[in-house]
């Protein structure tokens, strides 16, 4: 099956950066988009952006400029640059990829296990 794993989260001061970055794994005939969530404590888990195989890119209304998403469909690998980061960015953040492991099979929705980001001075 497919295994995404994220990495870069970490505790940051206000107006710092991170780059998160996710790669899936496994059998995958291709990839769709993938895309990054985030789960702040005691909310609900939110969409935060998404990267198409085409290079098109959607963002949450509410973000503004601070969040980037980039990917390298190559090798599956998707990133999230984060700047400015203030205290309400803390939150787990997860991985999300729409893929199908055979050609001939649907695209399934594929979720990492999240890495926490905590924004404090």
């Amino acid at each position: 099956q497919v295994q995404l794993v994220e990495s870069g989260g970490g505790s940051v001061q206000p107006g710092g950066s991170l780059r998160l970055s996710c790669t899936a794994s496994g059998t995958i005939a291709s990839t769709m988009s993938m895309a990054w969530f985030r789960q702040p404590p005691t909310e609900e888990r939110e969409f935060v952006a998404r990267i198409y195989n085409n290079s098109v890119t959607s963002y949450a209304d509410y973000l503004g400029d601070r969040f980037a998403i980039s990917a390298d469909f190559a090798t599956n690998t998707v990133y999230l640059h984060i700047n400015r980061l203030e205290p309400e960015d803390t939150a787990i953040y997860q991985c999300n990829s729409v893929m199908r492991t055979r050609p001939n099979r649907p695209w399934s929705n594929y979720w990492g296990r999240g890495t926490q980001v905590t924004v404090a001075s």
